[in-house]
């Protein structure tokens, strides 16, 4: 197993990355957790989203997404395919994700049963729980230089 880590703005995935993103978020959030959304939501190509890739052997294998707010960075989509679960290897995706939001707060929005390890991190809740498509979340905040 050979993992990789990166950090792209949508200028930079070639067709079969944007494609391989795409095929994975749809088999987590739409597939797997039966949560029908609009998915493409016009923010990918934004040019200050950035998509952290986690590749293993040349497949993607672990996703999240960092999206310029303006006032703060926004960090979701975090997802990782089925094998790949259990490793540790979203704590990869969430602290590279954290090294491209400088210089603001970061929010996200947790799964309920998420927020523990999302406060491993230094996240702490910023609102009260919430259903989106059927699923308890969580609005969480990371300070700037916490």
């Amino acid at each position: 197993m050979t993992f990789a880590i990166s950090a792209q703005p949508f200028a930079a995935l070639d067709a079969r990355a944007a494609y391989d993103v795409w095929r994975l978020r749809q088999q987590v959030f739409v597939v797997e957790q039966e949560c029908a959304y609009p998915d493409l939501d016009g923010r990918d190509p934004e040019p200050g989203t950035r998509h952290v890739l986690l590749t293993d052997d040349g497949e993607l294998v672990g996703y999240a997404r960092v999206l310029d707010d303006a006032t703060t960075w926004r960090i979701g989509r975090v997802l990782l395919a089925p094998a790949a679960r259990g490793r540790g290897l979203a704590d990869q995706l969430v602290r590279t994700a954290l090294d491209v939001c400088p210089d603001r707060d970061v929010v996200l929005d947790a799964q309920s049963p998420l927020t523990g390890w999302y406060a491993t991190f230094g996240f702490t809740p910023d609102g009260a729980e919430f259903l989106e498509d059927g699923i308890p979340h969580v609005p969480m905040r990371l300070p700037h230089g916490a």
